[in-house]
């Protein structure tokens, strides 16, 4: 019995040892944007007040469907280097990373760069920014794709760190450039210390300039000779069509997840900005407090793909469950705080972003709805990292094709246009497209099938 107790101890110090430094990463990632929001909530002229979230929630949907995109790839990666790492094949992981870069700079990065900068303000009117978010907004949208190189560049990197268990390199690096960012953005926000007032193109800059600064403190991590990554620059890159294949089997289903998972959130952004600018402000300030909520679940969701990913290079399937039903239950407890917190707290919290008593009326009734989404959210986010790590990316696809763009879609419509629910409509949605997913995604956990899929 003292065995048993013993080996769930050690389980549970992974987990919280492995998903530890991500949840201060991601945590205090979304802390600070949701500072972004609120300096930008506070420019002294409310109709640019508005505009300038407005062009921040817009530009954030491009950026979203880009850096997607690259998370899928790197889903591979992550999954590749997890497996190399538990059967003590670390010299297959420089190959990876050579790999993983290549591929998301030539085939995603540089097409989104040269779309966004050619067609900004034609994308922005399509993602339904009205004239005076595409006047404060147009700059601010190039300044962020051009950041958008050094960012992918960066996740590629962070995907292979943890895939290896190496979670605090991120979170370091993270932290540093993070706090550069909320600096650099009050003093080009607002002009201080004699700098010119850029309003939220000077928030595009400060962002743009710590994701270079990020990169720059990457490269020389990943050249040092004591790390897990051995990058050694004077060797040639030598195609490795194993490696490929697995990018390609794990990352092609986890790429249409996410183009589903986009293709579904901007039409659902489209039916909600059919409620007008204010409704939309109120939507976005909403937005931004649930994403502090998803931190949990996917600090535990990387945690659960990591080490279900060396558990099973270690031929060790019964771990691999365990280490997910460990990260599901804290990352359970963690969501209920969380929800507890927005059902009694909310107005105090919306309160934060706006002195607007009417979008402070209708934000605290979402936040009540939001409750109780967050057991459900939490609990398929790190059920479904524990499926990516063990490669299983084709049903998480369903999953999400089917909760998101159906169920989600389907439902606003209905609530909104038909029923006239006005925004509450939304989020009850919402609701019913995380439950449905959250059924789907423990549905397929239940059947052990993720424990028997090969990589090369």
């Amino acid at each position: 019995m003292d065995e048993c107790h013993s080996s769930k101890n050690a389980i549970r110090d992974t987990v919280l040892k492995t998903a530890g430094p991500v949840l201060i990463e991601v945590f205090l990632g979304t802390l600070f944007g949701m500072v972004d929001m609120m300096m930008l909530g506070r420019i002294a002229n409310p109709g640019e007040a508005a505009a300038s979230i407005a062009a921040v929630g817009i530009t954030n949907q491009v950026v979203f469907i880009a850096l997607s995109l690259v998370q899928s790839l790197n889903v591979g990666a992550t999954a590749m280097v997890a497996r190399y790492v538990g059967a003590n094949k670390e010299d297959r992981i420089e190959s990876v990373v050579r790999h993983v870069i290549l591929l998301t700079q030539v085939l995603l990065v540089l097409p989104i760069f040269i779309l966004g900068l050619l067609y900004s303000d034609k994308i922005m009117k399509l993602l339904g920014a009205h004239s005076d978010t595409l006047m404060f907004g147009s700059n601010y949208f190039k300044v962020i794709i051009i950041g958008l190189i050094f960012q992918a560049f960066n996740f590629s990197i962070y995907a292979v760190l943890r895939g290896a268990g190496d979670t605090k390199t991120p979170m370091n690096i993270n932290i540093k450039v993070n706090s550069l960012n909320v600096i650099g953005n009050a003093i080009l926000i607002y002009g201080l210390f004699g700098f010119p007032k850029l309003g939220v193109t000077g928030a595009g800059i400060s962002t743009s300039f710590s994701q270079m600064i990020a990169s720059i403190l990457l490269i020389r991590h990943i050249l040092k000779k004591n790390t897990i990554i051995q990058i050694d620059l004077k060797k040639r890159f030598k195609f490795n069509k194993d490696i490929m294949y697995n990018l390609i089997k794990i990352g092609i289903p986890a790429s249409l997840e996410q183009i589903a998972f986009r293709v579904g959130i901007l039409i659902f952004v489209r039916i909600v900005s059919s409620l007008g600018t204010v409704a939309f402000a109120t939507h976005q300030i909403c937005l931004n407090i649930l994403s502090l909520s998803f931190t949990p679940g996917q600090a535990f969701g990387i945690a659960a793909s990591s080490l279900t990913g060396r558990s099973l290079g270690a031929k060790d399937s019964d771990l691999a469950e365990e280490y997910i039903k460990t990260s599901g239950r804290i990352g359970a407890i963690i969501a209920t705080i969380i929800g507890v917190i927005f059902f009694f707290f909310g107005s105090f919290i919306a309160s934060l972003y706006t002195k607007d008593p009417q979008v402070i009326k209708e934000a605290t009734k979402i936040l009540k709805v939001m409750a109780f989404v967050q057991p459900f959210q939490s609990s398929q986010l790190i059920t479904a990292g524990g499926l990516r790590g063990a490669g299983d990316t084709v049903w998480t696809l369903v999953a999400i094709f089917f909760s998101v763009l159906i169920i989600r879609v389907v439902l606003a419509y209905l609530f909104i246009i038909k029923l006239e629910l006005g925004l509450i409509g939304a989020w009850y949605a919402m609701f019913c497209d995380q439950f449905v997913r959250w059924a789907l995604i423990k549905l397929r956990f239940k059947t052990n099938k993720w424990k028997y899929i090969n990589i090369r």
